[in-house]
């Protein structure tokens, strides 16, 4: 498609509040052709017809193969067979990319331990981070001893966004297992990994937290993680 006709397009798309968009019209206009972003806007509308969007967005995934606009697209039309082909993929490649992990999005429940272990042992960062999002929809059908066991190989991850992440997702626990691992990591990770934590232990104010803090308000060698810890315990009374 030239330069003018996707200008054309995106005035379209840009109109489907005034003028509702047409799912089939939406199929026929939909080509590799187009520019990614292009590709990507086409296909996120397709996605939010549901019911009526995903027959297309099957039809043209055996068309034109499968490409990343179009496991969002599936993704994001919420219907119980998209999620059974999102799962198919899933169990067929053994290294998924984030792409197809995002597309499985709020499904995370559907997977396994032994599927989560697997993702969060890939090597790519967007990798992670998209099995972390995932296993926040799984977590609380874990024991706190179970969901570490997962997390863990993030927890001990280079990259502190993978890091933070994981954190951001044991937050949401009030275990004391949970609060332990957090102070370890604390006292041995990152400077932005122990920001983290620690804002995480504030979050969280339970009485295991609590004491968490007020044992590394003491503990800390780090004069600023230190102090951070003091006054993430001072914010609880």
């Amino acid at each position: 498609m030239s330069a003018i006709d996707e200008a054309s397009l995106w005035d379209r798309l840009a109109k489907a509040r005034k003028i509702p968009l047409n799912p089939t019209w939406l199929g026929e206009v939909f080509s590799p052709s187009l520019s990614v972003e292009l590709r990507f806007a086409v296909a996120e509308r397709l996605g939010m017809f549901a019911e009526t969007g995903w027959p297309i967005i099957h039809a043209l995934i055996q068309q034109h193969g499968i490409h990343p606009e179009l496991i969002h697209a599936a993704g994001l039309c919420h219907q119980p067979e998209a999620k059974d082909w999102l799962l198919t993929q899933l169990k067929q490649s053994h290294d998924p990319d984030a792409h197809l992990l995002n597309g499985l999005s709020c499904w995370g429940a559907e997977l396994t331990p032994s599927q989560f272990e697997h993702l969060l042992q890939l090597p790519g960062q967007a990798q992670r981070i998209a099995g972390l999002n995932l296993l926040g929809f799984k977590s609380h059908q874990l024991e706190a001893v179970e969901l570490l066991q997962l997390c863990e190989y993030a927890l001990q991850d280079w990259r502190d966004p993978v890091v933070i992440a994981c954190i951001r997702l044991l937050q949401r626990r009030d275990d004391m297992e949970i609060s332990t691992r957090l102070a370890v990591l604390v006292h041995k990770g990152s400077d932005a990994a122990a920001e983290a934590g620690l804002r995480a232990l504030g979050c969280m104010a339970t009485t295991h937290s609590k004491i968490t803090l007020k044992s590394l308000s003491v503990e800390l060698t780090n004069p600023e993680r230190r102090a951070h810890a003091l006054r993430q315990l001072q914010q609880q009374y």
